[in-house]
């Protein structure tokens, strides 16, 4: 059986993240869109950076499909054994509203590091979907 890309381009998108793993594996240097983007996964946790700043983490480990990021917000599936805490990088202490399979789960605010945290119930062989949008106002 052929090793799962840890990170790819797909559809203009990214896709990253390997749970299935025992021990960790990493990437650096994947270039993409004129960012550099490192990713740490196995099945404890997986971990992007885009430009040595945290993008996207969980845990315990995921899989993460249709990742893109915009000037307001990002969106992503995601897939996993178990519920997950993910952990997002955006804008600093900026309101957004959280959709969860286009449910929206509320309005959070980010810390002054950008950080906005997660609890997302995954249910094996199933992906969620999850949308951040920035709240305007």
């Amino acid at each position: 059986m052929a090793e799962k890309e840890l990170i790819l381009v797909r559809d203009g998108k990214l896709s990253f993240g390997d749970r299935a793993r025992s021990e960790k594996a990493k990437l650096d240097g994947f270039d993409f869109a004129g960012n550099i983007y490192k990713v740490k996964t196995f099945a404890a946790l997986t971990k992007l950076e885009r430009d040595e700043l945290l993008v996207y983490e969980s845990e315990p480990g995921t899989d993460v499909s249709d990742f893109a990021m915009t000037r307001d917000g990002l969106s992503f599936n995601v897939e996993g054994d178990a519920d997950a805490m993910i952990t997002v990088g955006l804008q600093e202490d900026t309101q957004y509203e959280v959709f969860e399979n286009g449910v929206s789960a509320g309005v959070m605010k980010t810390n002054l590091g950008g950080k906005l945290s997660l609890s997302v119930s995954l249910t094996e062989g199933s992906a969620t979907s999850i949308r951040i949008q920035k709240v305007n106002g």
